[in-house]
């Protein structure tokens, strides 16, 4: 009987160790530029095609909603905005008052929580749950769902991020009317001689990789840039000379058939001007500089006991716009908004190297890491899981992606669902778009009344929430919100 007792534990050990590693990467404002998604030419990401090789790529995923709060908060507990109401940014929390603002994710369990409840030591660090360069002590994250997290989980990036010296625009030369504050809206170069924010953080994940781990890892980094403001060191400047910056493809009059994103001046300050290729030259900058991270991350982890055992994903929060379709950042529903780099492996599983086109939504990944693990998937969880495409990237699926997202002064939210080829959009004042991706890949034409596309329309209209939530609101009596002593330093609603 002893021996019997003895051979269980030793069995349960050898199966506790047995459990994949999880190495989950979150890049902020990354958009499909980078070179294994190919939609601008001469960016140098070659750590992203490392992963690539190593991977299957989800050239055809979206986020949930266009906007850092909301996609983080849907990826991280596995709960769609239209099931959520979580639609847009929101800013004067210190913890997780979406928790107190949606009846849906009041119990709601956070991934890393729940691989945490189920044996793992859970670790976390950089931006994983929204908060700002700018914003010291406002951020979203819940302290409760890790062992430990670099710093202040409540004010994870904020120290990390010193600025350069900055020209004021009219001594510059430029019009008064930058959007945003102090600059934010801008891209220079920082001092090379000190190091920043999303290479602390990597440090920081490095020495996790490093150490004898009696549970297994389930390691999150959260890399901030290539988000705003593009401010990296001169060394990735210089990788992309001002005479050979190309700006997006975009169209003249863009907007005459689609819907208003109410953003156009940011486009207007650009183009008076002459900032776009000075911009776009910041924003590749960023993208290599994260490149460069990742790199690192590979590197760790090759070098690591955990490379044999570990499942590798890697996701960006929304899309970003340089000036296509008259936009800036985000905050709306075309495939540049929405379509996000999305990279999985799974040991023994994924068929590495191989790209698919299924329609992903980021929800999908809390049930695809917990089916990866051996966990039971929370009844919360709104997406399904990719381990068929994982397995054989040409399986269908049947489920199309599904971003949301709230529009200021409009009744209802907006959604857009997308198959392999085709996308529906239908804003919350009823206005209506339809593109052919394969045909239209920058959405120039808005297809909604050509009578060929009569049936694609039906059936993606079909997809479509049938009573999705309406938009919540911060709670005034929330014990998270941000107190009178740590207010952000910003108003800036990035």
């Amino acid at each position: 009987m002893r021996f019997i007792i003895i051979l269980l534990i030793s069995l349960g050990s050898l199966l506790a160790k047995a459990k994949p590693n999880v190495l989950f990467i979150s890049i902020d404002d990354l958009n499909d530029y980078i070179s294994p998604l190919a939609n601008h030419p001469g960016v140098k990401t070659p750590n992203f095609e490392r992963l690539a090789k190593r991977s299957v790529t989800f050239a055809n995923a979206h986020c949930a909603a266009p906007a850092c709060h909301p996609s983080r908060v849907a990826v991280m507990t596995g709960v769609h905005p239209a099931t959520s109401g979580i639609y847009r940014n929101s800013f004067g929390a210190h913890g997780p008052r979406w928790r107190h603002e949606s009846a849906h994710l009041k119990d709601a369990i956070v991934l890393s929580q729940h691989f945490r409840n189920n044996g793992y030591h859970a670790a976390g660090g950089g931006k994983l749950f929204h908060t700002l360069q700018w914003t010291p002590g406002d951020s979203q994250n819940d302290p409760d769902a890790w062992d430990e997290y670099r710093g202040d989980p409540l004010d994870p990036i904020s120290k990390d991020w010193p600025r350069p010296k900055l020209i004021p625009d009219a001594r510059a030369g430029l019009s008064p009317g930058r959007p945003l504050g102090n600059q934010l809206f801008g891209a220079a170069p920082l001092d090379p001689g000190h190091r920043f924010g999303d290479e602390l953080t990597t440090d920081w994940a490095i020495e996790q990789m490093k150490k004898k781990q009696d549970k297994p890892l389930f390691l999150a980094v959260g890399l901030f840039r290539p988000h705003i403001p593009w401010e990296v060191p001169q060394k990735w400047f210089d990788l992309y000379p001002m005479d050979e910056i190309q700006l997006p493809k975009h169209l003249k009059d863009d907007l005459a058939d689609a819907h208003s994103h109410g953003r156009e001046r940011w486009h207007q300050w650009v183009v008076k001007n002459d900032q776009w290729k000075h911009l776009m030259r910041g924003y590749l900058a960023s993208i290599s500089y994260v490149d460069h991270e990742l790199g690192r991350l590979l590197d760790a982890l090759d070098a690591s006991p955990m490379k044999a055992n570990t499942i590798v994903v890697l996701w960006t929060d929304h899309g970003f716009h340089i000036g296509e379709k008259e936009n800036w950042e985000k905050f709306a529903l075309w495939t540049q908004s929405t379509r996000v780099p999305c990279f999985i492996h799974a040991p023994g599983t994924s068929k590495d190297g191989r790209k698919t086109q299924a329609p992903v939504t980021l929800t999908d990944l809390y049930p695809t890491l917990c089916e990866l693990a051996g966990l039971l998937i929370p009844p919360q969880c709104d997406g399904i899981s990719l381990v068929p495409q994982l397995k054989d990237p040409g399986t269908p699926k049947a489920q199309p992606a599904l971003t949301s997202y709230h529009f200021a002064k409009e009744p209802a939210a907006s959604h857009v669902v997308a198959d392999e080829r085709y996308r529906l959009i239908r804003y919350g004042n009823g206005f209506e778009e339809l593109y052919d991706f394969q045909e239209d890949p920058h959405e120039f034409t808005n297809r909604i009344d050509d009578p060929a596309l009569k049936a694609i329309r039906r059936r993606l209209t079909s997809h479509l929430p049938k009573n999705p939530a309406k938009q919540v609101r911060p709670v005034p009596g929330s014990p998270y919100n941000l107190g009178k002593g740590r207010r952000p330093q910003s108003k800036a609603t990035n």
